[in-house]
Order: structure tokens, then C-alpha cells, then sequence
């Protein structure tokens, strides 16, 4: 019998993506929620180098990092449900659009979400355009991967929750069907897949876990 453990913590959105990949293959896993502020000593041991989840622990071997362990399920498990494409240059492409989530996308717009006043203004141009650039990874497309949700969805999933979350914990206004129709689109039908929208944190847990913080953020930034 198989050991699959996913150590988390309850409102990562990094470890969401390994929760959805891991129903969309079937697999049957035990949860582990993590505190992080007060890391278990599992943890620790499993992901030494950066201690963060998520972590996939399975037959006692860790896999950390989420777009690792997505293509480490994607190998391991369930032929019938791939997440990258077969193509190589596709499955590159795909890569290459899942890195840029993660050091272009997410950063810049959690700059403007930790961000108050002109500094805001100034940290809200260049996440809107990332996701300009991102709107045309959606030209012709119901989802990033096609007619089926894939790895590059998981990957950008967190747009379809957590982005109206920022929005509304810290005053600034990114999305709008105007000028992201297809994001809007593709974020109505990727939230409401029965196995995307049951794992949804709860939104009110969510707002306030993000309001506290941008205010701890915030006082960081102004006693620097």
C-alpha cells in the first residue's frame, strides 16, 4: 500500500495546486497542516533547505517545491489524466509560463497588494501587465491547457480565488471583464470545477487571515 502525505498549511495557495493535482489523479493522500510559525520537526527534516510547504511526502520520500511535485504526480500516477502536454516543446512552453507565474506574476502582484498609497500606484503597472501578457496565454483557449484543465492551470489557479482576495484586503482594483475578458472567463469556469471549487479556503478565513498580513507587511516596510 502506497504512504502519500501532503504537508500544508490551510491557506497556501502553492499547496492548493498539489490538493487539486493529486483529486484530479484519484490519488488517496493524508493531510499534514503545518503551523509556520512554529514548524514541526518533520517538516523541517523533509524540506531542510527551504522549510515551506508544500511538501509531498510518498513511500518516505520528499518531494518539495509545488510545480516539482505537480510533474512528480503528473510521472508517478494515473496515465489517463496527464497535466503536461506530450509534445516536448509544449511541455517546455508550459514551463515557461508556470516560472513566470511564480517569479513574475505572483510577486509583482502581491507587491501591489502589500502595498498603500502612491507606492500602490506605482506597484500596480506592472502586474497589470502581467496579466496582460497572461490574458494572451488564453487567446482561442476555455482553460491554459486547452479544452481540459492542465498543469498550467494549477499553476495560475490561484488568480481565481485569492487574487479578489488581495483586491479586496487591500483597496487596489487589477482584475475587470474590459480588460481581461478572458481571464474573467477562464477564472468563472476553472472556480467552478467540482474538484477546484470544494477545496476553496474559507473566504472569510481568508479575508482576515490577509488583512493581518498586509498590515504586518506594511509595518515591516515602514520601520525599514
Amino acid at each position: 500500500m502506497e504512504e502519500v502525505k501532503l504537508f500544508r498549511t490551510w491557506s497556501s495557495p502553492f499547496a492548493l495546486r498539489v490538493v487539486w493535482a493529486l483529486k484530479l489523479k484519484g490519488i488517496e493522500y493524508e493531510t499534514i497542516y503545518e503551523d509556520l510559525a512554529n514548524k514541526s520537526s518533520l517538516l523541517l527534516k523533509y524540506n531542510p533547505i527551504h522549510k515551506k510547504v508544500p511538501v509531498l511526502l510518498h513511500n518516505g520520500t520528499p518531494i518539495c517545491e509545488s510545480l516539482v511535485i505537480l510533474e512528480y504526480i503528473d510521472d508517478t500516477w494515473n496515465k489517463t489524466t496527464p497535466l503536461l502536454p506530450k509534445d516536448p516543446v509544449a511541455r517546455a512552453t508550459t514551463r515557461f509560463w508556470a516560472k513566470f507565474n511564480d517569479e513574475q506574476l505572483a510577486p509583482s502582484v502581491f507587491n501591489a497588494y502589500t502595498s498603500q498609497g502612491v507606492e500602490q500606484e506605482e506597484a500596480k503597472a506592472p502586474a497589470l501587465k502581467n496579466l496582460e501578457i497572461v490574458e494572451k496565454q488564453l487567446k482561442g483557449k476555455k482553460f491554459f491547457s486547452g479544452e481540459t484543465i492542465g498543469f498550467l492551470d494549477l499553476a495560475f489557479g490561484w488568480i481565481a480565488n485569492y487574487l479578489e482576495i488581495f483586491e479586496e484586503t487591500s483597496g487596489i482594483k487589477l482584475l475587470d471583464e474590459e480588460r481581461f475578458p478572458l481571464i474573467m472567463l477562464w477564472k468563472d469556469n476553472f472556480y467552478n470545477i467540482p474538484i477546484i471549487k470544494e477545496s476553496w479556503p474559507d473566504r472569510e478565513k481568508l479575508v482576515t487571515k490577509f488583512k493581518v498580513m498586509r498590515e504586518y507587511f506594511l509595518s515591516v516596510k515602514a520601520s525599514k
